[in-house]
């Protein structure tokens, strides 16, 4: 009994000791290879295939000097900066792993008064001054050669896009001569200067950041501003993006047709009813629009239609927006595009997940001969062309009244292939007014004509049916934290429009980097069931209102109008007065039925949402506990088998 006892004591230390040795020895062996495992469905903390074959065409050794303040003695403002900071340290090894000897990486800590911090200076790399007064450093510096690129202060909400920050600055210095990108628009993208005399007069000036969409631009490309009554693009620009060219000219159009011919790409974003152009006013809160633009003649050309009257309203992608009395409230013209509304098989939209597009107009027609149309960005077939006057009043009108369609309009498409000019008689005249005694101006002489017919190869055009996708409104959201205000994405817009832009400059590998840095996860069953209830309550909602509509009209018809000494009395007989009364109870009944089917839809909703909340919260704990019981039971069973 003893050496049994014995036996099992000696086995037992002597197991344990066996597996402290084992798990020793392969901790050794595996602290020497430095390996992820990323269980994020995107793989957002993979390094892409984009870097991959950025590095890989690195023919030159790399160097990157990573500024830390490590040495921070846990400041309660830097302690989430820190936890990010280790993010940036393990992607960074794993950027030296790919690059087989390319990138060379030196970690610095600059303390106060040290040559590590003189370093970052020189490096551009700048520090956050804190409450307390000291500097806290979290930036890079990216060198090849003579060319350098620095990263001033790695903000953690651009975490997502921290993989594609650093590719491109790597991709930079490997190519230092950035692409020319022109930007044609009507709206102030560029931002404006405030107005010094309304400063001295005590009012603010009402200055404007330029859009972020423009100001990251500018950060990778050479980027030159193109006037609306421009007659010809600059021969250095290679891409040319189009913001709500509201009321542009024929000469306008005949430079922009002459940049296509001659090879140019175009990135065209057009709108219906552009809640940018609002003139000041709040876009979210439902003020009247300032109207839409178009390319009427190069798009007559290609065979394309877009009318600027019409918006696309979709109750499938309907967005909930904050409404009167500060409720929320169903706005199915502000749609948010996802899964089956994106083209998956196109590389700029295969990695994005969530479009916004208020109130954006739809192309229709057939491209010409010559041309190939790829849709990028589609409604379903719930959706519904609306006025867009009456879509900017809310969205209660469009539901009272919609109807689904059943046709995908498309939001966003590619034109590709041999284009011809929309100008066949070449360069429009430029219209000039009557002189003051109202004879007609003398014709000028023609001058020798340089139009470009035909283009000599394939070219690319991309349109949106919507400009607003790119005000940072609609795009971003700002947050305050204790290093400032934090600007993040709240969809993929700006993520699709410089992925279009770089894949047309030719910088495809970027694409797949930036692609992933915005990733949400719309509950697209949800929104169906919620599609699914409000088609049954409206219907009843529209019956009850149609109802209340002609009861209104037969009391108006039996009210006579009669005007007796200036002042406007009613005359009815007293079978009219009975009839009268009761069609006014009718009324107030109706409209208490419509109150009713109202809140039972908001009921619904409710109800669904909470049923989804309790599945998700009691969903996994049953899960659990059922698999405890079964392997219980099972276990139960082979002992008692033995």
């Amino acid at each position: 009994m003893k050496k049994n006892s014995f036996e099992t004591i000696l086995y037992s230390v002597g197991g344990v000791a066996i597996l402290v040795v084992i798990l020793i020895a392969f901790n050794a062996l595996t602290n020497t290879v430095k390996q992820r495992v990323d269980l994020t469905k995107e793989k957002a903390y993979t390094l892409s295939a984009g870097t991959k074959s950025i590095l890989q065409k690195l023919d030159t050794p790399v160097k990157i000097r990573f500024y830390y303040s490590s040495s921070d003695n846990g400041n309660p403002e830097t302690l989430s900066v820190k936890t990010y900071a280790q993010h940036v340290q393990d992607l960074l090894a794993e950027y030296k792993q790919a690059a087989k000897g390319k990138i060379i990486f030196e970690q610095y800590d600059p303390k106060p008064d040290s040559d590590a911090e003189d370093s970052a200076r020189l490096d551009g790399v700048e520090g956050q001054l804190l409450s307390s007064g000291e500097k806290f450093y979290l930036g890079l510096a990216i060198s090849m050669l003579d060319e350098k690129q620095a990263i001033p202060f790695l903000m953690p909400d651009r975490e997502r896009l921290l993989e594609y920050d650093i590719s491109r600055a790597i991709a930079s210095v490997g190519t230092p001569e950035k692409p020319v990108v022109g930007i044609m628009s009507a709206l102030p993208v560029f931002g404006m200067p405030s107005n010094p005399m309304m400063e001295q007069m005590g009012q603010p000036g009402q200055g404007q950041d330029p859009w972020v969409f423009v100001s990251e631009l500018k950060s990778s490309y050479t980027v030159k501003q193109v006037e609306m009554n421009t007659d010809k693009i600059d021969e250095s620009i290679k891409e040319l993006v189009v913001i709500h060219p509201k009321e542009i000219s024929e000469q306008a159009q005949y430079a922009i047709d002459q940049f296509i011919m001659r090879g140019g790409k175009l990135i065209a974003f057009l709108d219906a009813t552009s809640l940018a152009d609002s003139r000041g006013q709040n876009p979210m809160m439902g003020q009247m629009p300032g109207g839409g633009s178009s390319l009427p003649k190069l798009l007559n050309a290609w065979g394309i239609q877009f009318d600027t009257s019409k918006v696309a309203a979709d109750q499938n992608y309907k967005l909930r927006l904050m409404g009167r009395n500060n409720q929320p409230s169903d706005a199915p013209a502000f749609l948010s595009v996802t899964g089956p509304g994106i083209n998956k098989d196109d590389v700029v939209t295969s990695e994005i997940d969530d479009i916004w597009i208020p109130m954006g107009g739809v192309f229709t027609g057939t491209p010409v001969a010559g041309l190939k149309e790829t849709v990028l960005l589609k409604t379903t077939k719930d959706s519904q062309l609306v006025d867009g006057t009456m879509a900017s009043f809310g969205g209660e009108n469009i539901l009272k009244d919609f109807k689904p369609s059943g046709t995908e309009y498309a939001l966003a498409i590619r034109l590709s292939g041999k284009f011809k000019t929309a100008f066949p008689d070449g360069k429009p005249k430029e219209t000039k007014p009557d002189s003051k005694d109202g004879s007609k101006p003398a014709e000028e002489k023609k001058a020798d004509d340089n139009t470009i017919k035909e283009a000599k190869g394939e070219g690319a055009v991309v349109l949106f049916g919507d400009a607003d996708m790119l005000f940072d409104q609609f795009a971003l959201r700002q947050q305050q934290t204790i290093l400032g205000p934090q600007i993040t994405a709240m969809n993929g817009n700006l993520n699709l429009a410089q992925n279009l832009v770089e894949q047309l400059t030719g910088d495809s590998d970027l694409i797949s980097i930036r692609s992933r840095a915005s990733h949400n996860r719309p509950f697209t069953r949800i929104r169906a069931m919620e599609a699914k209830a409000d088609a049954l309550f409206q219907s009843k909602v529209k019956e009850f209102a149609d109802s209340q509509q002609e009861t209104q009209q037969r009391i108006n018809e039996l009210q006579v109008n009669n005007k007796e000494q200036g002042q406007q009395r009613f005359i009815l007989s007293p079978e009219q007065q009975v009839e009268l009364d009761k069609l006014k109870k009718k009324a107030a009944e109706i409209n208490v039925q419509l109150k009713q089917e109202k809140k039972s839809l908001a009921r619904e909703k409710d109800a669904l949402q909470n049923r989804l909340k309790w599945a998700n919260i009691l969903g996994m704990p049953a899960a659990v506990a059922l698999f405890g019981i079964c392997l219980a039971g099972f276990k139960q069973k082979r002992t008692s088998a033995k």
